[in-house]
C-alpha cells in the first residue's frame, strides 16, 4: 500500500494537462471573484530559488503564517460594498476586528478588477463564474500545504480565501479550503510546499511507491517534502526508477528543473547527501536513521509521479551507501555529502558501483581537502574484483585504481578531528567507464634508462592550460594495469612499459624537457651535444607535441646552436616556414628575455651563438614529424664569452633571397643589446645586401642606435648610420662582411626592429676591361719582341767592350752629399752579387797568340783604391780587356772624388799592352765618352 493515493481531476480545454487524471476541482458559489491587480512591472518570469533544506526538527511556521490567520470582516447586511454583501462568512474568523475605511476601499477595487476565470483551474466552469481551488486534507495523511511568497517579489498578487486577502497560505491535516487568487500569473509571485510528516519510530512505517498528494494543486513553483523519521538501528533505502538520479554540484540546476534532495537525519544533526537530477546512474542511496527527501518541481512540469519509492533495510552501520549502475560507456561526478562543505567527523560511507566486467571504469580524483586529524587517518578503501588483498587503502593524494573490469566499492573514512582546528574533508571525485582498447594487451617500451635531466609528459590535448570536460571522451594512459590516468609522467634513469586506455589516441600528446648544464669550460667545450629527440618518444604512437631543451651555463661561457646540413631558416611574415616542425629559441637572463625567434630546418644560418641561459622549444605540426625526426642535425655546444649578445652566421642560398630580422619581434631588441649577422659570400659570386625599410623608426631617449656594415677585408670602408638617418641603399658587397644593429634607450612606446635581405648573384666581369686586358698584353709582347731584336742587332755589330776604372774621373754631382758615410774600404759597395756574363775585367784578360780570351763567370776581389760611394751601374754590358789593379792598396783621401770610365780598347794595342802599361802606368784605353765625341766630330 502506498503512502498516499493519487487523487483525480478535469482539465480546461485548451490548457495543459497537468498529468494524468484528476478530479474536478470544487468551485464556489456567489457572485464573479474579483479582477486580480496587474503585475508589477520585471516581475513576469521570475524563478523561485531553491528552497532551503530542511531541519530534522519540527518545521517553524512558515513566514507570513500569522498573516493569513487575518480575515478581512465581511460587510453587514444593507451596507452595500463588494459582491457577497448580505451573506455571512461559513465561519468566524480566528481573530476579528474592524477594517479600516482604506482597507474596505482597497479590496472593493480588487473585486472590480478580479479575473473572470482564472486560467489555472483546469475546469470547464464558464467564464462568467468565478474559478477557485479547494484542496482537501486528511488528518491521517499528516500533510500540510503552505503557500506563500517568492523570497524577493513585491506584492501583485493576493489570495482570496473566503473574501479575506491575504499574501500566504496554510493548510493543515484535516482542513479543507477553498481559495483563489487576485491576478491571472500567480506562478510569478507564490510558491507552494507540499509536506508530510512519516513517524516510523513509534509506529509501523508505510512502504512502497511514493505519490505526490494532494491532487489539484495550483500550477505553482513547489517542493514535495517526506520528512521520515527512523531508528539508527535501522536502515532507510530510496530506490529510484528509470532514467535513475544524476549528482551535481552546488549551484548547478537541472536542465528541466526538476530536483531531488536528500538529507539524512541522525538525532538532530542533519547532512546534506546530495543534490540530484534525473536521467543518470544513481539508483539507490541507502541511509541510516531518518531522512528527509525534497521534490522540486517548477510550475509548468507534467511530472505527476514522485520517481521513487522507500524501503526499509537493516542497519547499515555508515553512513550512507550511493549505488550508481554504470552498464555502458559514461562518465559520472560524484561528491562527499555537505560538499563543499566537510564530511562528518569519523563516518564512513560508500558508494558501489555496478559495471559489466566487458567494461572498465577509472576513478579521479579532481577536488579534495583533508582534516586536521588527532586520531585514525582519513583514507578511501577499495573492494576490486579480483584482487587478493581488499580492501585495497589509498590515500586521497594518490592516484587512484584504474581499468577496472567489474564492480567494485569505494568507501570514504574520516578521522577524530583536531577540535581547536578541525579543517575539512571534502571530496569530489570522476568515475569514468569505457569500453577496452581494441589492443589493451599490447604494451609500448619506453627506455630512459640512458638519458639524464630528463622528463616525458604525456597528456591530453591542451594540457596543462586546458581542463577537459568530465563528459569529454577520456583517454588514459597506465604505466601498470591498475595505475592510470590521463596525465602520466616519465623520469629518466629508468624503463618504462605503458598502455593506452583510449578509442582514439590522436587526442593524446607528448611534452618531454631535458637540462643541459656546463659549469667548468675546460671540460664541457670538448663535447658536442645532438638537440635530437630520442628514439624512445617518436617510436610511440603518440603525436610529439613539444621537446624542450634547457641549456644552463655559467657568466663567462656561452652557447653555440649549429645545424651543419639542413641549417636554419628564420620564420618572419615574408618567409614562412612549412616544415613539420620548428624550433623556438630564447635567450634569458635576470633582467631580461631575448626571443632570438622561430626558426625551421631548410635556411641559410649555419650557426648561432647566444650569451646567457637558453632555452631551445621544438614544436611538431601534424604527423610528418615521424619520418622528419630521423634527419635532425641540430647540435649545441658550450664557447667561450663572445661580445654581442647574439652573433649569427649566415650563408645564403645562391638561388633564393633570405630575409634576417632582428631578435625580439614584435616587442623590440631590449635597450643596449648588440646584435650581429657574419654573411659568408662565395669568392664566384657577390652579394646584394638591401633594407626593407628605409628608418629604424625608433627616437632614443639615452644613447644612440647604429647600424654598422663593414666587410671583411684590410682597409675596407666601414658604413655607420644612427637611428636618425637613412638607411643605406641596396649595395652590392663582393667579400664576406658583416652586420651589426645595437640599440640605444628609446622612448616610450617605440621599438626597434630591423629587417634586411640578402641575394648571391655570379660575378659579372666587364668586356671593355677584357679587351684592354688582352690590348696592354699585345703591346707588352711587341715592345719584349723589338728589345730583343735590337740587342741582338748589336751584339753581332759592336766590338767587345771592356769596363776600366779610373780613380781620376769624378761622377758624383757637385755639392751633392756623401751617401755613405763609411770609406769605401769599410763597407761592401764594391762588392757585386751578380756578375754579367757579358762583361769581364781588363785585368782578367791574357794573352794567346794575339787574341783576347775573357775569364768569364769568374769573380775575383777588388784590389785596387776605394772610394766611399757605391759605383754607377754601367747602362749597358761591355766586354773589354781591363787592367788588373796594383796590388798595393793605397789609402783614399776623404773625398767624394772616385769615379768610373768606360773606353773602347784600340787595336794594335791588345799586342805589346804590356809594355804600354808599364809605360803610361796602367792607362791603356781611350776615354769612352771622349771616343765618342771624336767620332761625332769626325761625321
Amino acid at each position: 500500500m502506498g503512502l498516499w493515493a493519487t487523487r483525480s481531476g478535469g482539465r480546461r480545454p485548451g490548457r495543459r494537462s497537468l498529468g494524468g487524471s484528476a478530479r474536478p476541482l470544487s468551485f464556489s458559489s456567489g457572485s464573479v471573484a474579483p479582477r486580480p491587480a496587474l503585475a508589477a512591472p520585471g516581475e513576469a518570469g521570475q524563478e523561485e530559488e531553491w528552497p532551503p533544506g530542511p531541519t530534522c526538527a519540527p518545521p517553524p511556521p512558515a513566514p507570513g503564517a500569522e498573516a493569513e490567520e487575518l480575515r478581512e470582516p465581511a460587510p453587514a447586511s444593507g451596507d452595500g460594498g463588494g459582491p457577497g454583501a448580505g451573506r455571512a462568512p461559513r465561519r468566524p474568523p480566528r481573530r476579528l476586528g474592524a477594517a479600516p475605511p482604506a482597507a474596505r476601499a482597497k479590496t472593493e477595487e480588487l473585486h472590480r478588477h478580479a479575473p473572470r476565470c482564472c486560467p489555472l483551474a483546469g475546469s470547464h466552469q464558464p467564464r462568467d463564474k468565478p474559478c477557485s481551488f479547494t484542496i482537501p486534507l486528511r488528518a491521517a495523511d499528516n500533510v500540510t500545504v503552505t503557500i506563500k511568497l517568492k523570497p524577493g517579489v513585491s506584492l501583485g498578487c493576493q489570495i482570496i480565501v473566503k473574501n479575506t486577502f491575504s499574501s500566504s497560505l496554510r493548510i493543515r491535516p484535516g482542513e479543507t479550503v477553498t481559495f483563489t487568487f487576485t491576478c491571472s500569473t500567480p506562478e510569478k509571485y507564490f510558491i507552494m510546499e507540499i509536506q508530510k510528516n512519516i513517524d516510523c519510530v513509534s509506529g509501523p512505517c508505510p512502504f512502497g511507491d511514493v505519490h505526490l498528494y494532494p491532487p489539484g494543486l495550483p500550477r505553482l513553483n513547489r517542493t514535495f517534502i517526506w520528512d521520515v523519521k527512523a531508528s539508527t538501528k535501522a536502515g532507510l533505502e530510496l530506490k529510484f526508477a528509470t532514467p535513475w538520479l544524476r549528482q551535481i554540484q552546488p549551484g548547478e540546476s537541472c536542465p528541466d528543473l526538476v530536483s531531488y534532495n536528500i538529507n539524512s537525519c541522525i538525532d538532530t544533526a542533519t547532512v546534506n547527501i546530495g543534490t540530484f537530477c534525473r536521467n543518470g546512474s544513481v539508483s539507490r542511496v541507502k541511509l541510516l536513521g531518518g531522512v528527509v527527501m525534497s521534490l522540486h518541481l517548477p510550475w509548468n512540469s507534467a511530472l505527476t509521479t514522485s520517481g521513487f519509492s522507500i524501503a526499509n533495510r537493516s542497519s547499515i552501520k555508515r553512513l550512507c551507501i550511493i549505488e550508481s549502475i554504470l552498464n555502458r560507456e559514461s562518465s559520472i561526478t560524484l561528491m562527499s555529502p555537505n560538499y563543499p562543505l566537510g564530511f562528518p567527523e569519523d563516518e564512513l560511507m560508500t558508494w558501489q558501483f555496478v559495471v559489466p566486467s566487458n567494461l572498465r571504469a577509472s576513478v579521479f580524483f579532481h577536488n579534495y581537502s583533508l582534516s586536521n586529524c588527532e586520531r585514525k587517518e582519513e583514507r578511501v578503501e577499495y573492494y576490486l574484483p579480483g584482487s587478493v588483498s581488499n580492501p585495497e587503502v589509498f590515500k586521497l593524494s594518490d592516484s587512484q585504481p584504474a581499468n577496472i573490469a567489474g564492480s567494485f566499492n569505494l568507501s570514504l573514512q574520516g578521522c577524530d578531528q583536531d577540535a581547536q582546528n578541525p579543517g575539512i574533508l571534502r571530496l569530489l571525485f570522476q568515475v569514468v567507464v569505457q569500453h577496452p582498447q581494441i589492443d589493451e594487451n599490447v604494451t609500448h617500451l619506453v627506455d630512459l634508462s640512458k638519458e639524464r635531466n630528463m622528463t616525458v609528459t604525456i597528456h591530453f590535448e591542451g594540457w596543462p592550460s586546458r581542463v577537459p570536460l568530465m563528459s569529454e571522451p577520456m583517454c588514459l594512459i597506465c604505466k601498470d594495469p591498475r595505475t592510470c590516468d590521463r596525465v602520466l609522467t616519465l623520469v629518466s634513469g629508468a624503463i618504462y612499459k605503458i598502455s593506452f586506455l583510449c578509442k582514439d589516441l590522436s587526442h593524446l600528446r607528448i611534452t618531454a624537457e631535458k637540462g643541459i648544464s656546463c659549469v667548468d669550460l675546460r671540460w664541457c667545450q670538448k663535447k658536442i651535444h645532438a638537440l635530437s629527440v630520442p628514439k624512445a618518444i617518436t617510436q610511440l604512437p603518440v603525436l610529439l607535441h613539444k621537446f624542450i631543451w634547457k641549456l644552463i651555463a655559467p657568466e663567462m661561457i656561452n652557447v653555440e646552436i649549429t645545424s651543419p646540413s639542413l641549417k636554419l631558416q628564420q620564420h618572419l611574415p615574408d618567409q614562412r616556414c612549412n616544415t613539420s616542425y620548428s624550433y623556438s629559441i630564447v635567450s634569458a637572463t635576470p633582467e631580461v628575455d631575448l626571443n632570438v625567434g622561430i626558426f625551421c630546418p631548410g635556411g641559410a644560418i649555419e650557426k648561432i651563438q647566444l650569451r646567457n641561459n637558453i632555452t631551445i622549444s621544438l614544436k611538431t605540426f601534424g604527423k610528418g614529424f615521424f619520418n622528419d625526426s630521423n634527419h635532425q642535425d641540430l647540435k649545441m655546444s658550450f664557447v667561450p664569452h663572445i661580445k654581442d649578445e647574439c652573433t649569427f652566421t649566415v650563408s645564403p642560398d645562391p638561388k633564393a633571397k633570405i630575409y634576417l630580422q632582428s631578435p625580439n619581434s614584435p616587442y623590440g631588441l631590449p635597450p643596449y643589446v648588440s646584435i650581429s649577422w657574419y654573411v659568408i659570400v662565395p669568392s664566384k659570386q657577390v652579394a646584394r645586401l638591401g633594407f626593407s625599410k628605409d628608418r629604424m623608426g625608433i627616437a632614443c631617449e639615452t644613447g644612440r642606435a647604429y647600424v654598422n656594415i663593414k666587410e671583411q677585408i684590410p682597409g675596407a670602408e666601414e658604413i655607420v648610420r644612427r637611428e636618425d638617418e637613412l638607411l643605406p641603399e641596396p649595395r652590392n658587397m663582393h667579400r664576406n662582411f658583416w652586420v651589426n644593429i645595437s640599440n640605444c634607450k628609446p622612448v616610450d612606446n617605440m621599438q626597434l626592429t630591423v629587417q634586411f635581405w640578402v641575394t648571391l648573384a655570379e660575378k659579372q666581369i666587364d668586356l671593355a676591361v677584357i679587351l684592354a686586358v688582352l690590348a696592354g698584353a699585345g703591346v707588352l709582347a711587341a715592345i719584349g719582341l723589338t728589345v730583343c731584336c735590337v740587342k741582338k742587332k748589336k751584339k753581332k755589330s759592336q766590338n767587345p767592350m771592356v769596363g776600366v776604372y779610373n780613380a781620376n774621373v769624378n761622377t758624383q754631382m757637385p755639392g751633392k752629399q756623401r751617401l755613405f758615410k763609411k770609406d769605401r774600404k769599410n763597407n761592401d759597395s764594391h762588392v757585386y752579387a751578380v756578375i754579367d756574363d757579358a762583361m769581364v775585367y781588363g785585368h782578367l784578360l791574357k794573352e794567346s797568340n794575339g787574341s783576347v780570351n775573357p775569364e768569364v763567370d769568374v769573380y775575383r776581389p777588388f784590389d785596387g783604391p776605394m772610394g766611399s760611394l757605391p759605383p754607377s751601374p754601367p747602362p749597358f754590358s761591355f766586354r773589354k780587356d781591363i787592367k788588373r789593379s796594383p796590388s798595393t792598396e793605397e789609402p783614399l783621401a776623404e773625398t767624394d772624388q772616385d769615379s768610373y770610365t768606360f773606353a773602347h780598347q784600340k787595336s794594335g794595342e791588345l799586342d805589346n799592352g804590356d809594355n804600354t802599361n808599364e809605360k803610361n802606368n796602367g792607362d791603356t784605353s781611350t776615354p769612352f765618352l771622349e771616343d765618342k765625341e771624336q767620332e761625332g766630330l769626325g761625321e
